[in-house]
């Protein structure tokens, strides 16, 4: 049963586990709030008893109030546990599957995220796992608690009487069989109104995204009026799914309460005609009025139970997506990179593939990618840093093929220094500092030194504590490849892997950079991506890429002699350095 849950909820396994003891407490207490019934028809009982025996009412005064301060005491300590069974663990278990998708997304392929939306993944990351918060201490543990209290007191009825026992539980089957049989229209309402929703995340990311180009475009009353139209989509959905929800279980509660008169009918009936003492009577009157709490409550859950179905959904379908594992034991005595025949898949619509690609970038020397876009450059750099996984063929890391290494042990060998650098919102030390944690500060200033920041760092407010914006939006271009660069060069990896390093920036930035990289590059097994051919005229490999295949390697002196791709390219970019404006 444990596994079941786990699958239908998208539930750890104590996740699982703590969800059967909620529903557990929740019926106990369904039940125990029959006690303070009981203590009334036990106190009308004695007074009865007095008026007819010609007794004080006052007889046995304290002995009642003990009664009802033990019933008060009981309530308390199991609402007391069906609290922390329920809101305690719940949000325990909140916090437990937010830390399992972040780590689940850790381990995943970046193809997977060039198949989804930034928007949707934070969506499902924060608005998914508060609907289930919501659910799971609100909605299903009740939902099968009273299920179950209401059938538990429904034989104690019948046991009693079973002409009122009908009389109070016949509106039962009809109320639920109206909201569950609703279920198929519940569901397309909320199923649009949770599309509509995410339309309007995806329109406003994209905006955040794209301002500037919006602005410089001048399409802000359109983008403004794309967001306006899916802003009212998502609120007429709403409506909607709000209403459907609501006529089917108003309707349905409406109708259970007709449970009320048919219990006052039939019990009138009965105790005219002798059939049913007054007490028995005023009993099925208290447990009607209190059954019919609950079970309104389960309608209501019913509904709300059906609205999430969309979130496990998309909880489950990123939980079960197959992560990488590997070896964490990966001790290789040299660092050569391997491409045997290969081809890879797509790691996004649309994105090339690489077929039959086998080319080897040896330790201490520098191979260059080039070719036309779309060739397959970048996808062999990252099928390199097992970024994706190759459907075919090998890429070895000194004679060891990366599918059989962990991920991260795997990423403790390369370094990476990219065009499009990501710098997060902290100091300029700790930014630094990620190349390897634990470096003490006079390691970060020599990495910094070396790569050419020092100077402009110390020009910053507060010099290596300064906290840069947003991505390094505080700094330029080549301040933000330099402070990447000095990243890089404390991390140390025997692997270097350059995506047009230096394509964006001006002169003088460039030739920091260039300064700054020739340190980087010492001795290292670099494999670098550019489309400047003078940037790779001093490799020691180049391999020609064009649709996904190897067409040319060799060093560059070879591969200008044998013509083809490689020295059109060079002859291309020669004519072009010679165009001027007028």
């Amino acid at each position: 049963m444990i596994k079941k849950l786990q699958h239908i909820f998208a539930l750890s396994e104590k996740g699982a586990k703590d969800l059967v003891k909620a529903v557990i407490w929740c019926f106990v207490c369904n039940l125990a709030l029959m006690f303070p019934i009981g203590a009334v028809l036990f106190t009308i009982q004695h007074l009865l008893g007095c008026l007819e025996g010609g007794g004080s009412p006052t007889d046995g005064f304290w002995l009642y109030v003990g009664f009802a301060l033990a019933v008060l005491v009981l309530l308390f300590v199991l609402h007391w546990f069906q609290y922390a069974s329920l809101y305690i663990a719940t949000y325990r278990e909140s916090a437990n599957r937010r830390v399992s998708l972040a780590e689940t997304l850790r381990k995943l392929p970046l193809s997977f995220f060039g198949n989804r939306d930034l928007s949707d993944l934070t969506s499902t990351m924060i608005a998914d796992c508060s609907s289930l918060d919501q659910m799971f201490s609100h909605y299903v543990p009740q939902l099968f608690a009273s299920v179950g209290s209401t059938l538990v007191i429904g034989v104690c009825m019948f046991a009693c009487d079973w002409r009122m026992a009908l009389a109070v539980l016949w509106v039962v089957p009809v109320a639920v069989a109206l909201t569950a049989g609703s279920k198929k229209i519940q569901d397309a309402f909320g199923t649009k109104n949770i599309l509509n929703k995410r339309a309007v995340a995806d329109c406003i990311q994209e905006g955040l995204e794209t301002i500037r180009d919006i602005k410089a475009c001048h399409r802000q009353e359109r983008y403004l009026g794309d967001l306006e139209a899916k802003l009212s989509a998502m609120e007429g959905s709403s409506i909607r799914s709000e209403l459907a929800t609501g006529v089917f279980v108003c309707s349905a509660q409406a109708f259970l309460r007709l449970g009320l008169a048919t219990t006052v009918l039939t019990g009138g009936a009965l105790l005219l005609a002798g059939e049913l003492s007054f007490l028995y009577f005023l009993g099925f009157l208290f447990a009607a009025a209190r059954l019919y709490d609950p079970l309104g409550v389960v309608l209501q859950n019913i509904a709300a139970t059906f609205n999430t179905k969309l979130q496990i959904e998309r909880m489950r379908s990123i939980l079960e997506q197959p992560v990488q594992t590997g070896t964490e034991n990966f001790h290789p005595d040299r660092y050569d990179i391997t491409f045997r025949p290969l081809c890879s898949v797509a790691y996004r619509e649309g994105a090339g593939v690489l077929e039959d690609v086998s080319f080897t970038a040896r330790q201490g020397e520098v191979t260059a990618l080039i070719g036309p876009s779309g060739g397959g450059k970048s996808t062999a750099c990252k099928l390199a840093a097992r970024f994706w996984d190759v459907t075919g063929g090998k890429v070895l890391l000194g004679g060891t093929d990366v599918s059989t290494v962990d991920p991260e042990t795997l990423l403790r060998s390369y370094s990476m220094v990219f065009q499009d650098v990501v710098l997060f919102r902290d100091t300029v030390m700790e930014n630094i500092r990620l190349g390897r944690r634990g470096a003490t500060d006079e390691e970060v200033l020599e990495a910094a030194r070396a790569a050419q920041c020092d100077e402009f760092i110390r020009k910053l407010p507060r010099g290596y504590q300064t906290v840069i914006g947003e991505n390094g939006s505080t700094l330029s271009g080549g301040e933000r490849q330099r402070i990447s660069i000095a990243r890089a060069l404390l991390k140390d990896a025997p692997v270097v892997l350059l995506d047009e390093a230096t394509a964006s920036l001006d002169v003088e930035n460039e030739s920091a950079v260039q300064t700054a990289l020739s340190r980087l590059l010492q001795g290292k097994t670099v494999l670098v991506i550019a489309h400047r051919m003078r940037t790779v005229a001093g490799a020691d490999h180049i391999v020609v890429l064009e649709d996904g295949h190897v067409v040319q390697q060799g060093t560059p002196a070879k591969l200008m002699e044998q013509g083809g791709l490689y020295r059109r390219m060079v002859e291309f970019q020669n004519e072009s350095a010679q165009w001027r404006l007028g």
